[in-house]
């Protein structure tokens, strides 16, 4: 962890909704006038779209039918680990990027699947940003957990999880039933060991519950609203939260734990707005006083 440097990072699944909460980050930075550099978990898998075909078929060759881009082999998680620990000695870095389609084909001038050239992070950084599958995995080479100042985990419960995620990949991404399905199944042991240890390293933990029946995911039609859900959100260490505060500013809330506060759905993005300025306001005036 970096005073001088600070690192914050935001781990979750795959279609467990990083990118709503990087957004809030975002506007939070803007508003406070903060310079963070980012980081995008999918820059640091170890493989492109064409050779992670040819990974998968050696690994079930040999036996391995659990191998997928939750698997710690898959990514260049000591890299990473490099990374937090440079940017926190020196604020410096490098990062890149995963072209995922065509749009961004035409902005980085590369092939979809591929990456971009390594790149030095941006000059004057005053935060890390990271969002990604693996901002606080513990391996036994590396203990990514060890660098964030402020770690926040998007957990939703499993099942609304496997339905955002198989919207997201047939509407988006043109996958069938069949290959989500697939592909849930292959990671579910990477899942397991490597995704849901992060979240008891994590600081806050922001769960998404449906007040729908979600019993069977795979043939849900839609995705439960946020009007339709409830949202836990979980302090590991919650003595300078004023729970008092936050249920009076929130309506329909209540504390549920001495750590833990349930809030409405559609809520959550003021309830991060409340939660999560004052963190990075602290983080920012630590810095400010630390140069």
């Amino acid at each position: 962890m970096s005073i001088r440097h600070p690192i914050i990072v935001v781990t979750g699944s795959s279609g467990s909704g990083t990118t709503t909460v990087r957004n809030t980050f975002d506007q939070i930075f803007r508003r406070e006038g903060v310079h963070a550099a980012h980081i995008e978990g999918d820059a640091f898998h170890r493989y492109g779209r064409a050779a992670m075909k040819v990974a998968l078929a050696d690994a079930e060759q040999s036996g391995n039918k659990h191998f997928s881009h939750f698997s710690p082999g898959a990514n260049l998680l000591d890299e990473l680990g490099e990374v937090f620990a440079e940017f926190a000695a020196y604020g410096t870095g490098r990062t890149r990027h995963y072209v995922h389609d065509e749009i961004e084909a035409k902005l980085y001038g590369c092939p979809p699947g591929t990456f971009t050239d390594w790149e030095p992070l941006g000059s004057g950084a005053e935060v890390l940003f990271y969002e990604g599958l693996h901002g606080a995995a513990v391996t036994p080479t590396v203990d990514l957990s060890q660098y964030g100042d402020l770690k926040i985990g998007v957990v939703p419960v499993i099942n609304l999880e496997w339905i955002q995620k198989m919207h997201r990949d047939k509407s988006s991404r043109g996958h069938s039933d069949e290959t989500i399905t697939s592909t849930i199944l292959r990671r579910m042991p990477d899942y397991i060991e490597t995704i849901c240890p992060q979240f008891t390293k994590t600081d806050i933990n922001f769960q998404r519950v449906p007040m729908v029946d979600t019993s069977n995911p795979f043939i849900s039609r839609w995705i439960p609203t946020p009007d339709e859900s409830m949202v836990v959100i979980r302090f590991r260490d919650p003595k300078d939260i004023d729970f008092p505060y936050l249920v009076s500013m929130i309506h329909n809330s209540f504390m549920s734990r001495a750590n833990s506060i349930v809030i409405p759905g559609g809520k959550v993005d003021i309830a991060m707005q409340l939660i999560l300025t004052p963190l990075i306001q602290r983080i920012a005036e630590n810095r400010t006083r630390a140069e």
